[in-house]
């Protein structure tokens, strides 16, 4: 089966500082459509940056990746903002919700700007179908300021899926949340992949991590199977 993602000897440099810093030193990765992968590392290892670049918002500076069987690894960003709408989805440690929308307001917003008018009722039934994929249909109208950090945080996953991407992207989702709900979250990002999606999750908690069907830890540059303590 032709893998979703697969990054080969990808190679990222950080230039903006006095001395150039290569984050990324020959990074190796594979997503399988079902397949879910925690990141783990220390502070400042570049594990967003992976993510940038996997999420098309940057671009390796050496090696391959396909998306599929397409080769995207020096894609322009015209064609890469396309592919951003049609098969990712992102969620982050903020949830970026807007406050006078209600939530199924701002769900639909992505429908939106990722696919240009849609009739009316269509739009209504996607914006719905993924919030009952978070459990939370029943808060469509309440606005983010009703909302618990939990809710909002799963408003922002429906916002993300209600695209129906083949790959989400999720940047430390539970940094703002207790334990209880950051734990909840990640059930919810979890079960994505019985549908088929793709999950990689970047967190700085291994009980997060744990719920993965694929733990990895990014360190020195490289993607390594984690084993043992892993200090963040």
């Amino acid at each position: 089966m032709t893998p979703l993602i697969r990054l080969t000897g990808v190679r990222k440099t950080l230039k903006g500082q006095e001395e150039p810093r290569t984050i990324l030193d020959g990074v190796h990765l594979t997503v399988h459509s079902g397949d879910s992968i925690a990141i783990l590392g220390r502070s400042g290892s570049g594990k967003s940056t992976l993510l940038s670049v996997i999420g098309l918002f940057d671009r390796p500076d050496s090696g391959e990746y396909l998306l599929g069987e397409r080769d995207i690894t020096r894609v322009p960003e015209r064609k890469a903002a396309a592919l951003r709408s049609a098969e990712f989805g992102f969620v982050f440690q903020r949830f970026f919700l807007l406050k006078h929308l209600s939530a199924a307001q701002n769900v639909a917003m992505a429908l939106v700007n990722g696919q240009g008018w849609l009739p009316r009722r269509k739009r209504r039934a996607q914006v719905l179908a993924a919030l009952d994929r978070v459990g939370i249909a029943h808060l469509a109208k309440h606005k983010p300021p009703r909302l618990s950090g939990g809710e909002q945080q799963r408003v922002a996953i429906a916002r993300a899926l209600v695209r129906e991407p083949r790959i989400l992207l999720a940047d430390e989702p539970t940094g703002a949340l207790d334990t209880e709900t950051g734990n909840l979250v990640v059930e919810v990002l979890r079960s994505t992949t019985d549908q088929g999606c793709g999950l990689v999750l970047v967190t700085h908690d291994r009980d997060h991590a744990a719920k993965m069907g694929r733990v990895l830890t990014l360190s020195d540059g490289l993607l390594h199977p984690t084993a043992g303590r892993v200090v963040v």
